[in-house]
């Protein structure tokens, strides 16, 4: 892995020339309202403006980024190492506060060795002003998109450095809590290497993306395209014309065919649902918290005029890899948040053989993921759609089901376990799986019968035969499903997504 010191970081003056518009960089900045000053600090300060060219070590104002307007804060890092006093912080405070009060989404740009030290605790306690003020703004529904720059440490990385929605960061970038000078000036070694690395972090799942600083603004307007205020719940919501598939009927076919029809490898999976079958789809990348788990899938994305966050079972690329484990759901809470704080719909898609059977997956919490899970989608403060599109074996498919309309591909099926388990539990063989599918109706024609289900997909005969087209046609009734919820007060979604699982079954 490349080292960081062996690459050119830019200038705030160049990221800015990088991401905003030809000319569209408007400045917030006034003079700097600096605190009482020793006779040695105002030299450091002299000394800094002269070397950097900038007043202070942020420079914050708006711009256009691929022609939508977007607040920025950029740290300057020649000045001060881009350390944070009483000014800087006041500085960005303004920033955010302003851009809240315009209804305008934030992108940062730190670079920072943390809390300025020659003022000491004061500005060490400037961050939570700043973490409050970023709170505000992203509790107002408005996106906070943080590019990480070489290097940020300290203050900055544990407060507004590491709260964006989504949070990428340039290569090669030195990223982490303790500055490793720091770090040999106490313990007398040096800190490992490519630990606090942006490669490392993504890997570990701490970060979304790494993105080279000439192709940060397409990815801020592809953000921004999705994240747009007029497509969100409540502002402008339309229903897209009715698909065809709301006239489609479940199978005729018995539980057990349509479950081998589910298990075929070449079946169009969420992947190629977002391949095929969105406008666009962002990926974003772990839990952001350590934790980085295959089994899920959790995207921004588009189908036709819908935007929604995508949280779903990403079919195992191999036979022998492990199955759904409990970072995976806490992965998927982190995509339920950000649902609620974007106040955008949330796509749920199940397709998934079981949850992971292993000492690791107990240890981590499995089954306490799983009820937290559809703890918060039963009660979830934002519109919802949840997509039967392959295999539902277990708790792992019931903990992305919960939804306020839920539409099934015409062989998906949902059971508490697979039919083979279930017969072993039952018969002591799983001779007895074909019978068992049948008899607890795991089906679409059951589920669509007990009010589980409310639009079907069809497939003609089977997905994997055509999964192009499935996809297209799964796509159009996601968007249909995402606008006909889209629209409706969140309360009273939720209430009757409570009361339609409370009811589920009743004559």
């Amino acid at each position: 892995m490349a080292t960081a010191e062996k690459v050119r970081h830019l200038k705030a003056t160049e990221l800015l020339d990088a991401v905003v518009d030809p000319g569209a960089f408007v400045s917030w900045d006034t003079e700097p309202q600096q605190p009482p000053l020793s006779g040695e600090y105002a030299s450091d300060l002299a000394r800094a403006r002269e070397r950097s060219g900038a007043d202070e070590s942020v420079i914050t104002g708006a711009g256009l980024i691929r022609g939508r307007r977007v607040a920025l804060i950029v740290s300057e890092f020649s000045f001060l190492a881009g350390s944070i006093g009483h000014a800087a912080a006041q500085r960005i405070v303004a920033a955010v506060e302003r851009a809240t009060a315009e209804g305008l989404p934030l992108l940062a740009g730190p670079a920072s060795g943390g809390t300025r030290m020659q003022e000491g605790t004061l500005a060490f306690l400037s961050m939570v002003k700043i973490t409050g003020a970023v709170r505000a703004h992203r509790q107002a529904g408005l996106p906070y998109l943080v590019y990480l720059r070489h290097p940020t440490t300290g203050g900055v990385m544990a407060s507004w450095g590491s709260l964006g929605h989504i949070n990428v960061a340039e290569p090669g970038a030195l990223l982490g809590f303790l500055g490793p000078r720091v770090y040999e000036a106490l313990y007398g070694e040096a800190f490992p290497e490519n630990v606090q690395v942006a490669e490392n972090l993504f890997h570990k799942g701490l970060i979304d993306a790494v993105v080279e600083p000439e192709d940060l603004a397409d990815l801020v307007g592809r953000a921004l395209d999705i994240l747009a205020a007029e497509e969100r719940v409540g502002v402008g919501a339309t229903v897209p014309a009715p698909p065809e598939t709301l006239d489609v009927r479940p199978s005729t076919v018995d539980a057990w065919t349509s479950i081998g029809i589910s298990r075929r490898p070449r079946r169009p999976d969420l992947r190629l649902l977002l391949k095929f079958g969105a406008s666009d789809a962002l990926p974003l990348n772990g839990t952001g918290q350590g934790e980085k788990d295959p089994g899920l899938l959790l995207a921004l994305a588009r189908f036709g005029s819908q935007s929604c966050i995508v949280l779903g079972h990403a079919r195992p690329l191999r036979k022998d890899a492990a199955g759904m484990g409990p970072g995976s759901l806490r992965e998927a809470r982190r995509g339920m948040k950000l649902a609620e704080e974007l106040r955008l719909p949330l796509l749920t898609v199940i397709d998934t053989a079981g949850a992971a059977l292993s000492q690791e997956a107990e240890e981590g919490g499995l089954a306490g993921e799983i009820a937290r899970s559809l703890h918060e989608l039963i009660g979830l403060e934002s519109p919802s759609v949840s997509v039967l599109l392959g295999q539902g074996a277990g708790g792992g498919a019931l903990a992305l089901l919960p939804a306020d309309r839920t539409i099934a591909a015409q062989h998906s099926w949902l059971s508490p376990l697979p039919p083979e388990g279930a017969s072993a539990i039952v018969h002591r063989t799983t001779a007895f799986a074909p019978a068992m599918a049948q008899a607890q109706g795991v089906n679409v024609a059951a589920l669509y019968a007990n009010g589980l289900v409310d639009h079907v997909v069809d497939e003609r005969d089977d997905a994997s035969l055509e999964p192009r087209e499935f996809c297209t046609r799964m796509a159009r009734a996601i968007e249909y499903e995402l606008g006909s919820v889209a629209g409706r007060p969140v309360p009273e979604l939720v209430a009757a997504r409570a009361h339609k699982f409370a009811t589920l079954g009743a004559p």
